[in-house]
């Protein structure tokens, strides 16, 4: 096969993934399904091979018996013409047969009545009629819950009318097999689906503790459930234990590197203090405070997740930040507006995510004279956007522009002093909160930066 070709997918593939959309999405609920379906598939063939085989089956063999005897009956009405009041051949009946017998004289056969809604026994007993009785008949299964009623027409003015009782033409008691296979089922599902949620909980407890770890938050978590549960919940401590550690080394390097990178900075100025003002002095000044302002930066990206690996999320203020950030960029000569809808409390590290407001307010002012800031917390996302009305950035463009130490001087001014780590370290820190940014254009004409992030 050509890389690159177009995967094919059989007719069962595609009717798989038709079905596989109108199933639920979480672990719980399909694994309900794997039990339930299962038992309803199996409970369903059970119920069909019995009122298909034993039901049925039964019910024929009552209704052929009552038949049998009631021909039987016809028989000894015509071969003893001496019974003329019948009177025998009720007691035969109702003593050896336990049917109720009677001779309807001077009458005829009452009209058809209406079909009952479950006529297997209507419809079995009078085949078995119709087969061994070559007579015309009337049969009423519906009128009394407890008997069925069958008349026999004898001759053109005599009636025969039989009553039997309704467990004598069919199995009548077929229903407290289904009822038992019913409440067994039940009984049954809702001990697995107890077993079942004990056995998800821990699962779930995994998958929360994860999502928790990519957001910076800390939960309490204690492996539980089965052996192999518990050993991904070890596991997942371990890498926990491990990503702590790295970062508090790293932590501990980056202090001590800036401490002694700063001491010998602080050297320079002090040394380029006592040298007077020249104008090879003055130039020595700005070399110094650029490196500074460059090591800042390069220490915070180092750091990771803006300078701030260490903080634990808590409730944030999120229009006391913004109102800070719309502050310094006024005090910068920017016009700066802002807008806030919905409940302004998220739940972010606060000294990271007011870096990251800050780097995207800058990098606004830096290159607009108009600054927008809109954010949107009416649902469990957080959406904020800053507009500027500068020169923007093409869209081929603006991925690129969060790699670390890029800098477009085509599409931006090139920041002054600055080490093109801005956007990438705003990035880090939506990332490290579970959201993102991206880049678009702005209403204002410039550039605008979208933060999205769950709070």
């Amino acid at each position: 096969m050509k890389i690159g070709a177009t995967l094919r997918y059989s007719p069962l593939d595609h009717v798989a993934r038709w079905f596989g959309r109108f199933l639920p999405k979480g672990l719980y609920a399909r694994a309900l399904i794997i039990i339930i379906a299962p038992v309803i598939l199996l409970q369903s063939v059970v119920a069909y091979v019995f009122m298909e085989r034993h039901y049925q089956l039964v019910t024929r063999r009552l209704s052929s018996a009552v038949t049998a005897d009631i021909a039987a009956l016809i028989d000894i009405y015509e071969s003893y013409p001496q019974d003329k009041d019948a009177s025998t051949l009720s007691r035969i009946a109702s003593e050896r047969l336990q049917l109720d017998v009677d001779i309807l004289h001077n009458t005829d056969l009452p009209p058809p009545g209406p079909k009952p809604f479950f006529d297997i026994l209507d419809e079995t007993l009078t085949d078995e009629l119709r087969r061994q009785i070559d007579r015309p008949y009337w049969v009423d299964t519906v009128g009394r819950s407890s008997y069925v009623e069958v008349r026999i027409k004898l001759d053109q003015s005599n009636v025969m009318r039989i009553l039997a009782r309704r467990s004598q033409a069919y199995a009548s008691n077929s229903h407290i097999f289904l009822v038992w296979m019913g409440g067994s089922s039940f009984v049954l599902l809702g001990i697995a689906i107890l077993f079942l949620r004990n056995q998800i909980r821990p699962i779930l407890r995994l998958a929360e503790a994860a999502e928790a770890l990519g957001k910076g938050r800390e939960i309490e978590f204690r492996p539980r459930g089965a052996r192999e549960v518990r050993q991904a919940g070890h596991a997942f401590l371990e890498m926990k234990r491990r990503i702590e550690r790295n970062i508090e080394q790293r932590t501990t390097m980056l202090n001590g590197v800036s401490h002694d990178l700063r001491t010998i900075l602080t050297r320079f100025k002090l040394s380029l203090v006592f040298l007077g003002e020249t104008p090879e002095v003055e130039d020595l000044k700005r070399d110094v405070d650029e490196m500074s302002r460059m090591l800042e930066g390069y220490l915070a990206f180092a750091r990771g997740e803006g300078g701030d690996a260490g903080e634990q999320a808590v409730a944030t203020d999120l229009r006391q930040l913004l109102e800070e950030v719309q502050s310094d960029a006024e005090r910068q000569g920017h016009v700066t507006e802002l807008d806030i809808v919905g409940d302004p409390m998220i739940t972010v590290r606060p000294d990271a995510f007011r870096r990251l407001l800050f780097n995207l307010v800058s990098n606004a002012a830096r290159h607009g004279d108009r600054i927008e800031i809109t954010a949107n917390h009416e649902t469990r996302w957080l959406v904020l956007h800053v507009d500027d009305d500068g020169p923007g950035i093409p869209p081929t463009l603006r991925e690129e522009v969060f790699k670390p130490f890029v800098r477009l001087d085509e599409a931006r001014n090139q920041d002054e002093g600055g080490s093109g780590l801005g956007l990438a370290i705003a990035r880090d820190v939506a990332r490290s909160h579970g959201g993102d940014i991206v880049l678009g254009e702005s209403p204002l004409g410039g550039l605008r930066a979208t933060v999205r992030l769950p709070a």
